[in-house]
């Protein structure tokens, strides 16, 4: 079983983006709804950040800066063009003492 790994304060303000390296791995966490989420950081697409893009409200989603292809917060889910690209991997998060946690798998 993963272990949870903590990522830093819960302090992200509502729509916020932002990047973080969990050892190997470039994660995304952002905060929309009040509801912290993460996922993979880099674009299964063309490897750009997803936390230099935007949030797309409408759709909760992430938008990718280099050719907009949306993701789903929370689940990850490509809700632009699907048969184009895959979902991206999402984690799961909880909050603990103010602190964010996540689950990498293994």
């Amino acid at each position: 079983m993963e272990a949870w790994i903590d990522v830093g304060p819960d302090d992200l303000s509502e729509g916020e983006l932002r990047g973080l390296e969990v050892g190997e791995r470039l994660v995304l966490l952002a905060r929309l709804g009040g509801r912290i989420t993460a996922m993979d950081d880099s674009c299964n697409h063309a490897g750009c950040l997803l936390s230099g893009g935007w949030v797309l409200e409408k759709k909760k989603a992430v938008v990718c800066p280099c050719h907009e292809y949306a993701f789903e917060l929370g689940t990850g889910r490509n809700v632009t063009f699907p048969r184009l690209c895959d979902d991206q991997v999402a984690f799961e998060v909880r909050v603990e003492g103010g602190r964010v946690m996540i689950r990498l798998p293994e």
